[in-house]
């Protein structure tokens, strides 16, 4: 039976991770929570509109970049290999990979279970002869791949400049975590988004028509849904902001008032002008992808950018393990 958003809080599940990080998120000073609990199904809706704006570049370009240089990846991948995608999402970039490297199965892996097999039945028709295995779970945490894959060569595919997302030593954990589950044969295609002028960043997690700031304050009514909050939505603005000393972008949500509420059964107040820091989006230059990789168990091997120098991709084959 489906429970709707008015059923009684005792007939609904909680998620223990959930629960656990925004407690421990907004007991912090400064408050912030992981990026990963944007995306229930409303989070990931509004991330697929987000990457149509005309202001978030990275999409646009990585797909371009996916595009033309096809032949150059079945050349340098070869045929046969399992890709497998860390935080499938839509697969909108998928299908322009697997035309050109022609895999022999497909494992797409993402947090929101809803959306990745309404993405993988698409996904399974466009390619009807591909073996296409969703794996519903965090990245960041143990997985364990099908066994349907079980001795084929493996490509991992980790678009959209993800990687960002961690503070740099949680990237280079990640990154060993996922040379060890795709073995010592591996290949990582992997997008970095590039270090680029301030205004175009800030325009790119601020966008004029507002859906990069229903993003962030979806959060809250995630919150407020799942673990019994009474966050008024109305209090908080979202804000992006570059840091330079650390070459990212920052959102966060701003107390536009003082604010007392409550949190699965907690109490926390917030002074005006106080953020929750919901998400950074680390950039990088070109030295810095490389130590990055090397120092996640990655050798790159080749790398794509466009013409403007605004994203790249990198293709790297696992180096020694850790």
């Amino acid at each position: 039976m489906l429970l709707t958003d008015e059923a009684p809080a005792a007939r609904r599940a909680i998620d223990p991770a959930f629960r656990r990080d925004i407690i421990d998120g907004l007991s912090r000073s400064p408050k912030a929570t992981p990026p990963i609990w944007f995306y229930d199904r409303r989070g990931s809706e509004l991330f697929e509109q987000i990457t149509d704006l005309p202001e978030y570049y990275p999409t646009r370009t990585e797909t371009a970049l996916l595009q033309a240089h096809g032949q150059d990846f079945a050349k340098a991948v070869g045929e046969g290999r399992a890709v497998v995608e860390f935080g499938a999402g839509s697969a909108r970039k998928t299908p322009h990979l697997l035309r050109a490297i022609q895999p022999a199965a497909y494992v797409p892996i993402d947090i929101s279970g809803d959306f990745l097999h309404a993405s993988s039945a698409q996904l399974a028709r466009v390619f009807p002869d591909l073996p296409v295995l969703p794996l519903v779970g965090d990245f960041n945490g143990p997985l364990h791949l099908p066994a349907a894959i079980d001795g084929l060569p493996r490509l991992g595919f980790f678009p959209g400049s993800t990687i960002g997302n961690m503070e740099p030593d949680a990237a280079v954990d990640l990154l060993r975590a996922m040379r060890h589950l795709l073995g010592d044969a591996s290949m990582l295609l992997i997008g970095m988004d590039r270090i680029k002028d301030r205004q175009r960043l800030v325009a790119a997690y601020d966008d004029d028509a507002g859906v990069t700031a229903a993003f962030n304050l979806n959060l809250i009514a995630r919150i407020n849904r799942e673990l019994e909050g009474d966050l008024p939505i109305d209090g908080f603005a979202h804000r992006a902001l570059w840091n330079d000393d650390k070459a990212r972008i920052e959102m966060h949500l701003e107390a536009v008032r003082p604010l007392h509420f409550h949190v699965a059964g907690q109490c926390f107040r917030m002074a005006a002008g106080e953020t929750i820091h919901t998400e950074s989006s680390h950039k990088y230059g070109a030295r810095d992808e490389r130590l990055l990789l090397r120092a996640g168990g990655w050798e790159p091997v080749r790398g794509w950018t466009d013409p403007d120098g605004l994203f790249a991709l990198v293709l790297a084959k696992a180096g020694r393990a850790f």
